[in-house]
Formats: C-alpha cells, structure tokens, sequence
C-alpha cells in the first residue's frame, strides 16, 4: 500500500502563501516527481507529506486515512535526503539498521533486513566501513539502504543526487530506477533537474509559486504543454518561443523544439550563428534572429558551422505549439 492524496493543501509561513491549494492523487506503486524551478515550494510539499511541516489547510491522506495529524514517525515513510544524514561513528550495517533497532526489531531480523538491502544496493563488502571511508555515491546508497530496511509505504526523496557528480548521478539515477521496478513501491521525488524528472518518472508534478501548473507522464508535457512555463521547462535544451507576427502565424507566440527548427537554405528566419557546440552524437547551433532573439538549433550528428556566418531557419508547422497573451496554449 502505499496511495497518496492531497486535498486543497496549503502552506503560509506568516503573511506569505508558499504552497497554495494543490490537489494530487498518486496512485500506489507509482513514481511522481516534484519539479520546479528554486523557491516553488516542492520541498516545502514533501516536507509536510513527510510530517516535518504542517500543512495551514487541506488534508493529507494516505491510503484513504488523514494523516495531517499523525506524528511523522508513525505515518510509514522513509525519507532521503540531500545530505546523507548518517551517523559518522557507526558502520554502513549500523546506520542502515538503526531505524529498526530502535523500533525494538530483534537483531537477525535486522540483519537478515540490511544484508537484503545491502545485496540489491551493492553495498555488501561496505557493511563494516564508516561514512568517512566512503565515496558520496556509495553513502547516498547506504541513505537509500537505511529507507529500504524499513519497508515504508512511501519513499520521499528531497533533491538526492544534487551532492554528486555528473557519472555518479547518471548511476545513482539508474539504481534508483531498478530499485522502483524491484521494490513495486510508490516514490515521491523532489528535483528541480527536469533531465531527472523526464527519466525517472512515471508522473510529473510541475510546480511554480506554489501552484500545480500541469500534471501528466514525461512524454505528455514535452509533447502536449498546457503553457509556455510547462514548455520551456520540460525538455533540454528548453523549446524556442518566436514572435508569432513574425513569422505570419497565430497567437502571441510560438513555441518549437530545437530538434524541430531547422537550418534551411530559403528559411523565412534570418539569423547570425552566435555560437556552436559540437557534442560528437548531436550539435547544438544557436542563432540570433531578430526580433525572435537567441534560439537553439538541435541537429543529430557532427556538423560544422562558423560563428558569425548567416544562416536561415525553417519552423515544422506541425511541430509547433501557440501561445496567448498569458502564456496559455491555443488549441
């Protein structure tokens, strides 16, 4: 078990409203990431599914039960954090059991608990080491281990790969990946990496100000916006936005992907190649056009292309998006 839902839950910390009315249902079993650009309130959300914050309105309800206000000890969740939180004075089997230990768990069933949590983390001849002989990777995993052990029906994660470096997070995000499909358990995650979102979830959870701007899988808010902030924040690089006017089409604006702008010898688009990134399987153009500004061509393979030289783009009209004056898309 392990359904989450959030009914008009607010936050306010004095005068000021961080979180305002989100309603959300994620089902058990699933993956949903939190994503957002800094202060749009997806940690202070996790925090007050977790218990650690009380929410100023609204209900929390798991597995059909309002939990707003059960002590978060007793609500059956196990949280991840961004700093790894270990105690540096016990071993890796230690810190992974001391949940358990507490809880009154009789010793083989704690070990019999962290040497399967340690076997699906590869953590096995780590068991004996200390955190200060570890490597960040391997005490993020022994972070994620200490959750596991405790078998909650929610698993929170608060920005966890962010101490890491770029190979160790690519590895990092994989095993949590395998972990979800092994455990069959539902997995909250806060990231303000949409790279992360897009590969890790099964839902994403945009949020900005507080607000829920658009709820869907990763494929439907890259391919199916519902507005120039869900479209230029899902997809890297981010979507082109040009002056509709310009180019003869309606709305205030268009949006189109850089894989879909294209560099055409009768292009209605001039422009000036302001800088190239030449990134072996794919190149990355980007080209000043006025009154449209900087916009990134997204070409597979290697291509070659002088800074400074003139270039002419072509919009796929099938491929593009329009916008309202609010940023809305039209339909």
């Amino acid at each position: 078990m392990g359904a989450l839902e959030l009914k008009s839950v607010t936050k306010s910390f004095g005068s000021t409203d961080v979180i305002k009315g989100v309603n959300l249902e994620v089902a058990e079993g699933e993956f949903c990431v939190f994503v957002g650009p800094s202060g749009c309130g997806k940690s202070t959300l996790l925090r007050i599914i977790a218990g650690l914050e009380d929410a100023s309105g609204g209900d929390i309800l798991l597995d059909g039960k309002r939990v707003n206000d059960v002590a978060p000890a007793k609500r059956e969740l196990a949280m991840v954090f961004q700093s790894y939180a270990l105690y540096p004075h016990l071993t890796v089997r230690d810190n992974m059991g001391l949940a358990l230990k507490q809880a009154g768990v009789v010793k083989a069933d704690i070990i019999k608990a962290t040497d399967k949590a340690a076997g699906m983390l590869s953590l096995e001849k780590l068991l004996d080491r200390r955190p200060a002989e570890l490597s960040g990777g391997q005490r993020q995993r022994v972070a994620i281990g200490r959750a596991i052990v405790r078998t909650p029906k929610l698993f929170l994660f608060d920005e966890p790969l962010s101490n890491l470096d770029a190979a160790l997070r690519v590895a990092t995000r994989i095993e949590i990946a395998r972990l979800h499909r092994e455990l069959g358990a539902t997995m909250i995650y806060v990231t303000h990496d949409q790279v992360e979102a897009m590969t890790l979830a099964d839902k994403i959870v945009v949020l900005r100000d507080g607000r829920v701007e658009q709820v869907g899988s990763p494929m439907h808010l890259y391919n199916d916006p519902d507005n120039t902030f869900v479209a230029g924040f899902i997809g890297s690089p981010q979507m082109n936005f040009l002056k509709s006017a310009a180019l003869g089409l309606s709305g205030e604006t268009t949006g189109i992907r850089p894989e879909h702008l294209q560099i055409t010898a009768e292009g209605p688009i001039k422009g000036t190649v302001s800088h190239v990134e030449k990134l072996g399987g794919e190149t990355l153009v980007y080209v000043r056009a006025e009154p449209h500004g900087l916009l990134t061509v997204r070409l597979f393979g290697e291509h070659d292309y002088n800074v400074d030289s003139d270039v002419r783009l072509c919009v796929e009209p099938a491929r593009a998006f329009h916008f309202d004056t609010t940023g809305k898309r039209l339909r």
